[in-house]
């Protein structure tokens, strides 16, 4: 590796430190990772009751979370009751933004998901510098339809191995034994998948940061449950607006949704920000624009961001004329520029 590149390295650590302080504690070992203080959370529940009664109940238990109200042996405890609503939720699912509303314990969901498969896990060597090595997990199915995405393979389709809660997180103990510095969710999509991965966070022992590797159209009541769990949203900025974002990912609202769960992740336990956008051929003015201008009002300058270059026109991108190349070196510059115009101190580019 030239030493150049080390040294672009170590400075893009030390920015990181900057934006991801706890993060950075948990790999140290002066903090825990936030299921862990979940887990430690006493609530009593009855498994029966009805849905309004257990989001009482997590109401209850988030108070206690957010004031280190801890019990070092709870008989019953609010990632438990996480998981329990969570379950309930897939009924009439409304997991993400879609709200298909099917029962996806019996069929399967607009994001194309009934139970959980694992397309592919490993120990990520290309993600950003301070995840590395990431223990990635990629589920299969997604609640987008993004014509360029370059995992269509695995987030259109139904494809992988299904693995009960407890052999997933000894393959995460497993992982974290052999250097991974977090597990990352991803796919596809991990919000189709929100239940069977808090399931296994309860029997993981190691602490192992999570990281949510998510387009970030979650629901509101998602968004709950990934509060006092999550402790990095690697979360997906894609378009600036929604004429776009319906075009090309088939996704409805997208601004008012996506801007909303990062306000709402802002406020979220211990909960820290990486946020990727990919910069689109074509797309500075309309998208690029408007998402580096909100991040600056909304989340600050010091937020970390990773400004992309790495479109290529995958999957069905071909059949749209202005999304069929690769990016020129003048859009490069121009986002180059829009960093330095909203005074992002904390991205990486390129």
């Amino acid at each position: 590796m030239p030493m150049w590149f080390k040294r672009v390295d170590i400075e893009e650590i030390k920015k990181a430190k900057q934006a991801l302080p706890h993060y950075f504690s948990i790999i140290k070992g002066d903090e825990k990772p936030n299921f862990f203080y979940a887990r430690k959370v006493e609530v009593n529940f009855d498994e029966n009751a009805s849905l309004e009664e257990l989001w009482e109940a997590h109401e209850e238990g988030m108070e206690k979370l957010r004031n280190d109200d801890f019990s070092e042996a709870p008989k019953k405890s609010l990632l438990d009751l996480k998981a329990l609503i969570a379950d309930r939720i897939l009924e009439k699912c409304e997991l993400c933004e879609v709200k298909c509303h099917v029962n996806r314990k019996e069929s399967i969901g607009y994001c194309r998901v009934k139970e959980s498969l694992i397309a592919s896990d490993f120990l990520h060597l290309g993600e950003e510098p301070e995840l590395v090595p990431s223990y990635t997990i990629f589920f299969s199915g997604c609640n987008f339809r993004c014509v360029f995405c370059q995992n269509w393979d695995i987030s259109q389709h139904r494809v992988g191995v299904h693995h009960t809660p407890k052999e997933l997180a000894n393959k995460i103990m497993v992982a974290y034994a052999r250097g991974a510095k977090n597990v990352n969710f991803v796919g596809g999509e991990p919000t189709p998948n929100l239940p069977f991965i808090l399931q296994a966070l309860r029997h993981v022992k190691v602490p192992i940061p999570v990281v949510w590797n998510s387009n970030m159209y979650m629901s509101e009541k998602a968004m709950k449950l990934l509060d006092g769990v999550v402790d990095v949203y690697l979360g997906d900025f894609k378009w600036g607006n929604n004429d776009c974002a319906l075009r090309y990912s088939k996704a409805p609202k997208y601004w008012e949704i996506i801007t909303r769960n990062f306000l709402l992740a802002k406020n979220h336990y211990n909960a820290e920000f990486l946020i990727r956008h990919l910069i689109i051929p074509d797309h500075l003015e309309c998208c690029t624009r408007p998402i580096l201008e909100w991040i600056s009002k909304n989340l600050g300058k010091e937020v970390r961001v990773n400004v992309m270059f790495q479109y290529h026109p995958d999957y069905k991108a071909r059949e749209y004329k202005e999304l069929n190349r690769a990016l020129t070196y003048e859009e490069m510059l121009k986002a180059a520029e829009l960093v330095r115009e909203f005074e992002l101190k904390n991205t990486m580019v390129g």
